[in-house]
């Protein structure tokens, strides 16, 4: 693993839990030993390129699975410095948001197998939601090994590589829409005269059980766990009303598309 920014850290952090994850060492990058530090473990092998320059190198060696975690703007560089030292069987997984399979494959030997993965956060906990996207020359049996990794740490679904973007949007960038949510829910609550542990408590607790009721029902749609709790001419229905009428569905909507606009912008400034 190089580089081990916000995603690709959730990543390793869910693949190090117990009884999860490869049985040999995770070899993986920084550049800097405080924060090479932080993951050095029994089972992550660490290392600081203030200390050890060829640190990507001797990493990428011998190395069935390549993760790229720098950000978007690193991905170049980095590829140019580790290309010689990839294993020809090796698969190259990129979480890097907004840059191409073709720009990683264009400076990686022909044949390269690359795959585009789009995770998200609570991968950490072993609830994450990846989105996979195959290369040129990405076999089934590579898509294999990078579903084996995400789905070390949560559920995985395979798309096009047009549609990654449309993770990112969603899934990728999603909890962040959650946390927001909670936050005003919080807010709201202590504006109305709540002190901010019960605020918290209450909208954290309502998250955390609307979701798990969403993940224990699969067959069941959203609109109907909704319905279920928004009885005719009730408090629920008036409060669905105005969050309605004022055009919550549009919102989403516009701020995803920002979202993939801005993915866009980035894959332009990497190629």
């Amino acid at each position: 693993m190089l580089g081990v920014g916000n995603m690709s850290g959730a990543v390793l952090a869910g693949l190090t839990r117990p009884g999860y994850g490869p049985t040999e060492p995770i070899r993986v990058t920084n550049r800097t030993e405080a924060r090479a530090a932080t993951h050095r473990s029994e089972r992550v092998i660490a290392h600081a390129l203030e200390n050890t320059p060829t640190a990507n190198v001797d990493a990428a060696l011998g190395a069935g699975v390549v993760v790229l975690g720098v950000k978007p703007g690193m991905i170049a560089d980095l590829l140019d410095e580790v290309r010689d030292a990839i294993s020809p069987d090796a698969v190259v997984v990129s979480v890097a948001a907004g840059v191409t399979i073709e720009s990683i494959e264009r400076r990686l030997a022909p044949g390269t197998r690359v795959v585009r993965a789009m995770p998200n956060t609570p991968a950490t906990l072993g609830l994450g939601v990846t989105g996979i996207a195959r290369g040129t020359t990405a076999d089934d049996r590579a898509i294999a090994d990078a579903r084996a990794l995400f789905e070390a740490v949560g559920d995985v679904v395979e798309v096009y590589e047009a549609q990654l973007d449309i993770v990112t949007g969603i899934s990728g960038s999603g909890p962040a829409y959650v946390y927001l949510v909670v936050e005003e829910l919080m807010r709201t609550a202590e504006v109305l005269g709540l002190d901010a542990e019960r605020a918290r408590t209450l909208a954290v607790g309502t998250v955390r059980g609307a979701g798990a009721m969403l993940a224990a029902a699969p067959e069941t749609e959203p609109s109907e766990l909704r319905h279920r709790v928004t009885s005719p001419g009730g408090t629920t229905e008036r409060a669905i009303a105005v969050l309605q009428q004022g055009g919550l569905g549009d919102l989403i909507e516009r701020a995803v598309r920002a979202n993939i606009q801005r993915s866009n912008e980035l894959a332009a400034e990497n190629s």
